[in-house]
């Protein structure tokens, strides 16, 4: 499991660091890559195509997440030749999972199960091809939305090198940038309607890349209190976690983040690192992740 590190300490992790733990907004923030002021971090993990990551969100204080009214989207940028912890330029991202509601004419979100200490649950694309790979995950906490530029952003990005012989990837146009893609205006950011259950939640764009097997825009189907995704997981991954720290009801509530990434017993399996820490004020991520084994 790796640990985000606090902004008073600089343990080694794969999760970028925050100079900031306040909620980011408005959607033209720079801080919408990978929040504020962040640079590369010391590591790097490995992975594999399929392998499932956890993202566990909790308050600076450890406390569960606080927020349930929103989506969760997750991205990849490919970061070339070189490895994440070396790539600092603008990113450009194609999104490979998105949650919502747990169904249509619901009022509970997939969020909420954050609530209870349960992480959110992606699973890298079983045909992504191999390389080095930022990935960023959001949560846009809409429980002020029904206001102008009331959306909440909570982005944090880790870095991978992802392993494989598989060849999918997105087209060029599926490529977006942040900040640049979203708007305040968007429906899925400014939403008067949020929380009017007859009113389908359309999510902010781009769609998930056409690669992804089982790509949908479709709201997520409710799964307990593991959270769903809008794609299919790959049936050969096994269950990791990565996990962020969540936010509090107020925007001058505490949070902090973390990642722990786990060994798993597949012959090729993930590097060993060191766990850090990483605390915000209004929020904190952790992640770990197992890779996928397969039959030697």
């Amino acid at each position: 499991m790796f640990n985000s590190n606090s902004l008073n300490q600089n343990s080694p992790s794969i999760i970028r660091k925050s100079s900031s733990p306040n909620p980011n907004k408005p959607a033209s923030s720079p801080a919408l890559t990978c929040g504020p002021n962040t640079g590369p971090a010391a590591l790097v993990a490995d992975a594999n195509p399929g392998d499932e990551l956890q993202f566990f969100w909790t308050g600076a204080d450890k406390s569960n997440w606080l927020h349930n009214t929103g989506p969760m989207l997750t991205y990849l940028a490919n970061c070339g030749d070189v490895t994440c912890d070396k790539f600092n330029t603008s990113a450009k991202w194609f999104k490979i999972d998105q949650v919502g509601r747990k169904s249509e004419g619901s009022s509970d979100w997939v969020q909420a199960d954050l609530m209870t200490g349960v992480p959110a649950t992606v699973s890298l694309p079983s045909n992504l091809t191999p390389g080095n790979y930022l990935i960023r995950h959001e949560i846009i906490a809409l429980h002020l939305a029904t206001s102008f530029q009331g959306a909440e952003f909570y982005p944090t990005c880790a870095q991978l090198k992802v392993g494989g012989t598989s060849t999918g990837a997105p087209m060029q146009s599926e490529h977006v940038s942040f900040p640049g893609r979203y708007s305040d205006n968007d429906k899925g950011i400014y939403d008067p309607d949020v929380f009017n259950v007859r009113a389908t939640y359309v999510f902010p764009s781009p769609q998930i890349a056409s690669f992804v097997s089982g790509s949908s825009d479709a709201p997520a189907p409710s799964s307990g209190s593991s959270p769903s995704s809008s794609k299919a997981p790959s049936a050969s991954s096994t269950k990791g976690a990565l996990s962020p720290s969540a936010t509090s009801a107020s925007s001058n509530s505490r949070a902090g983040k973390s990642c722990k990434l786990k060994k798993s017993s597949c012959k090729s399996a993930f590097a060993a690192a060191a766990s850090a820490t990483m605390r915000l004020r209004h929020v904190s991520r952790v992640m770990r992740c197992r890779r996928a084994c397969s039959a030697d």
